[in-house]
Formats: structure tokens, C-alpha cells, sequence
């Protein structure tokens, strides 16, 4: 199993990326902030106007390094990597498959099932962390919700048809939303939520939702990059030119149980607070340069949490199992695996 390695997140807006030897060295107005060796680097994000040399551009993709262009809220712009190595005849498995039904509606049935039972264990946990905290109305919010997603399992396991699959993930998630708002602490109005919404999220709970889910996303098309398959062609998600499709499939086992969880820690431990967010005039609301420094930290610290796969059976860090779900999903796809095996999380 490959070492977790970090990902390095510039935030300071004017900040400038050198090369020194083999240490990534950032300068800000005039002097050193920081240092870190090349080695213990597997990809480099940087948030709004942060500039990097030509040198450790080229040393980046030389040593496999990619390096990714983000807006301040997010929005993804760019990436710069070195060639990639993908694997042509996995590749040429993974179109083949997208294209014929009988391999592609397994594939998305799996991965709903691992979303679906992440949900479901996310509003069960909250249900029991919880339930002195709770008013009835929330507890039976909740305890609808556990119970519906458990239905709406089941019936997944029984449909055949792909649109009709996509139409119970549709289902499950305006569900789970639903009864969204039970799972934060309502001490704070400044972190009341309604309903999802983004592009742009209209309030401080969507803000954060939308930034961790950016930044899963970025890891799972990493991960998938890896192991040599296209982030752009997916199963779940249609081809639309510039969506890394198979990314967002990919990171749909992940969101309640990496970025729900974690944006939900955050709000109810008051780790992120309301001045940690700023509202333009458009009513879109973004995390300020601060929360934007928690919300990263916390979510390194995530990453490294130890668990059992529930598949291989070996501990593992939690922000490894993306490369671990890409390379069984690659197993499957070459007729090593007869199904894709999803991630699930009690």
C-alpha cells in the first residue's frame, strides 16, 4: 500500500512558489513563510492570485507533482501536471464499459449503495450523538429520514435501469437535506440551513459544504489519475465537456462521511464562526481567507485518520481509501474483480 502523502494548500494571496534544492519554498512580501521538501509533496493547490515559478512548475511535473489553480471560494480553474501515465487498455476498458449498460448499471448501482448507507450512517450517528440535544420534532426528522434512506436502499439493489437509479440517488439526497438542518446545532442562527443550494451557495453551511466537497473532488480525480483511468468519463455522472465526471463519481461515497461530517464537526464545536465568512453583494456567501486556513486543517487532519477498509481489510488512512476505491474499480473493470466493491462506513 502507497504512503499517504500531503497536499499543500496556499492560501495568502500574493504568495510566490519557488524552487530551493528539493524544497517547495514560499515567499510572501519579500521574505520566507514557509518550507517543505518536494518528497513529502503529492500535489500542490493554490487559492486565488498565488504565483509559481517556471522552475518548480517544470521540478513539480518531473516529480509527478500536480498543481492546481482554485478561485478563493473554490471554483476550480486550472490544473498543471507532467505526462500522464495512464494505462491505454484500462482506459479502453473504462469507455467500453460506460457505453454498455450491463457493465455501467452495476457500477452506479454500487456507488449509490455506498452514498446511500453513508448518508444513512451519518443522520444515525448525529441521531445518537445527539438525542439530549434534540427536539422531538428533529428526532422524528431524523429517524424518518434513516428509515427512507434504508428503503430507498433497498430498492436500489432491485433496479435495473440506470435513469431510474440516478432518480433514487435524487431522491435520497433531497431527504437527506431535508432533515439537514437537525444535524447542527441551532444555538447559532448564524448557521441556520434550508435546503442545499450552490453556484453560488447562499449561505454559511453551503459555503462550507461546497469547499470540502471542491477539495474531495481534486483528491478523488488525483487518485484516479493515479491508477491510470479518466477522471473525465464516467457512469454516474453524463459527459459534459470539462467535468471530471468519474471524479465526482468516485467522490460520491465519500461526501457524507469525509466533508458532511467534517463541515458538521466544525459548525458544532464552533470551530467555524460567523465572521469566518463573507457575503458579497450578489448574496453569495464564501469563507473568508481564515476559514478558509480551519476548514483546510481540518480536513488534513482528517485525511489521516486510521480505519479498516471494509473491503481489503487493512488499516489505512482515511484520505488514502480514494486511490484504494480507483484501483478496485480498475480491478474491476480489467475482469479481476466481478464487482466494484463500494465504500462504506458505519
Amino acid at each position: 500500500m502507497r504512503r499517504l502523502l500531503n497536499t499543500l494548500y496556499v492560501t495568502s494571496d500574493g504568495a510566490w512558489m519557488k524552487k530551493d534544492g528539493a524544497n517547495i519554498v514560499m515567499m510572501l512580501e519579500g521574505e520566507e513563510r514557509g518550507r517543505l521538501p518536494a518528497h513529502m509533496i503529492e500535489s500542490l493547490v493554490c487559492f486565488g492570485r498565488v504565483l509559481v515559478s517556471p522552475p518548480l512548475m517544470a521540478y513539480c511535473s518531473e516529480q509527478g507533482i500536480a498543481i492546481s489553480y482554485f478561485t478563493p471560494n473554490g471554483r476550480f480553474q486550472a490544473r498543471v501536471e507532467g505526462p500522464v501515465s495512464g494505462n491505454v487498455l484500462l482506459r479502453r476498458a473504462q469507455y467500453r464499459a460506460t457505453d454498455d449498460p450491463a457493465i455501467c448499471t452495476p457500477i452506479i448501482r454500487h456507488l449509490l449503495a455506498g452514498k446511500i448507507h453513508n448518508q444513512r450512517s451519518v443522520a444515525r450517528r448525529q441521531l445518537r450523538d445527539r438525542k439530549n440535544h434534540l427536539e422531538d420534532s428533529e428526532k422524528k426528522a431524523l429517524e424518518l429520514t434513516v428509515n427512507r434512506l434504508e428503503r430507498i436502499g433497498r430498492r436500489l439493489m432491485e433496479t435495473e435501469d440506470a435513469d431510474k437509479l440516478r432518480g433514487l440517488e435524487g431522491e435520497a439526497a433531497q431527504r437527506y437535506f431535508a432533515s439537514f438542518s437537525a444535524l447542527i446545532n441551532g444555538a447559532d442562527e448564524a448557521f441556520t440551513f434550508t435546503g442545499r443550494n450552490r453556484r453560488p451557495p447562499r449561505d454559511r453551511v453551503n459555503a462550507a459544504l461546497s469547499f470540502v466537497y471542491t477539495l474531495l473532488t481534486h483528491d478523488c480525480r488525483s487518485a484516479l489519475e493515479q491508477t491510470g483511468l479518466d477522471p473525465a468519463v464516467g457512469f454516474l455522472h453524463r459527459d459534459r465537456p470539462g467535468r471530471p465526471s468519474l471524479a465526482l463519481d468516485l467522490a460520491e461515497e465519500f461526501r457524507p462521511v469525509l466533508a458532511d461530517r467534517l463541515v458538521l464537526t466544525l459548525i458544532n464545536r464552533r470551530q467555524l464562526k460567523a465572521n469566518d465568512f463573507s457575503v458579497a453583494e450578489n448574496g453569495a456567501v464564501l469563507l473568508t481567507e481564515d476559514g478558509r486556513k480551519i476548514v483546510l486543517t481540518a480536513y488534513q487532519e482528517r485525511k489521516r485518520e486510521e480505519l479498516i477498509h471494509p473491503y481489503l481489510q487493512e488499516a489505512a488512512p482515511l484520505g488514502l481509501v480514494p486511490s484504494l476505491q480507483a484501483q478496485l474499480l480498475a480491478r474491476h473493470l480489467r475482469g479481476d474483480l466481478d464487482a466494484y466493491p463500494p465504500f462504506i462506513r458505519s
